[in-house]
């Protein structure tokens, strides 16, 4: 009688399933840091601190002081861009400081009366300054709120120095045989390079009505003391890049 012999393939086989298997590889699916997870994110538009650029203009608003300064007014106004930079206090309210650069351009109408600068009568004339200023401010949020920027008031004040300063005008026909003459005068003495005053914003977003009131004159001391002076009021829209 003969023994029947398993094939050797077959043990081989068995001898396989029964050894230990190492563990099947796993995903990993979620990987924390109890550490740094549990911070509080402090940047954010409603967070401890925030920062972005700001774009917006201002036109010149009022009158001025007396006759023989006025003004072109759909032609007279501010462009600026600046950074904001802003640190939550408490609950709604915040504080921050704008940095910015600043033109201002009054275009004077052309009449009998004008004084400033000469009474001579030009077919466009301009006083102009290139302004770098600072300006610290409260602001009160009100409404529903996140982390948005949402719904806002700001108070401030601000100052600024005139990096550059100049009276333009133009001439046509222009002198000789020209259709057209301009004349530029740098940093004429009777303008004022400092310049400070108050401002309010009230924004929702991105988008914020403003009114700045300047306390300085816009006149130095050298100026005659026929100058009226300029308005003082800018009104206007501001637009947050972010």
């Amino acid at each position: 009688m003969r023994h029947y012999k398993p094939p050797f393939g077959l043990l081989a086989l068995l001898l396989a399933a029964a050894l230990p298997r190492p563990a099947a590889a796993q995903q990993v699916l979620l990987r924390a840091d109890p550490v740094t997870d549990t911070i509080p994110a402090r940047y954010g538009p409603n967070r401890a601190f925030y920062q972005h650029l700001f774009v917006g203009y201002t036109a010149v608003a009022g009158a001025p002081a007396g006759p023989g300064a006025e003004l072109r007014y759909l032609q007279s106004g501010e462009l600026f861009a600046g950074l904001r930079n802003k640190w939550r206090v408490a609950g709604p309210a915040a504080v921050g400081l704008d940095a910015r650069f600043a033109y201002l351009r009054y275009q004077l109408r052309q009449t009998n009366q004008k004084l400033v600068p000469t009474p001579q009568l030009h077919h466009r004339e301009t006083l102009n300054l290139t302004q770098l200023q600072l300006e610290p401010f409260a602001r009160l949020s009100f409404g529903r709120r996140g982390n948005v920027v949402g719904n806002y008031l700001d108070v401030s004040g601000w100052g600024g120095w005139a990096l550059g300063a100049s009276h333009r005008y133009e001439d046509r026909p222009g002198q000789g045989q020209g259709k057209r003459t301009l004349v530029k005068e740098a940093r004429p003495a009777y303008l004022h390079r400092w310049s400070w005053g108050l401002g309010a914003r009230l924004g929702s977003g991105r988008y914020a009505l403003l009114a700045r009131y300047r306390l300085a004159d816009s006149f130095s001391g050298s100026a005659p003391a026929t100058y009226p002076e300029l308005p003082r009021w800018l009104l206007g829209l501001e637009v947050g890049v972010f």
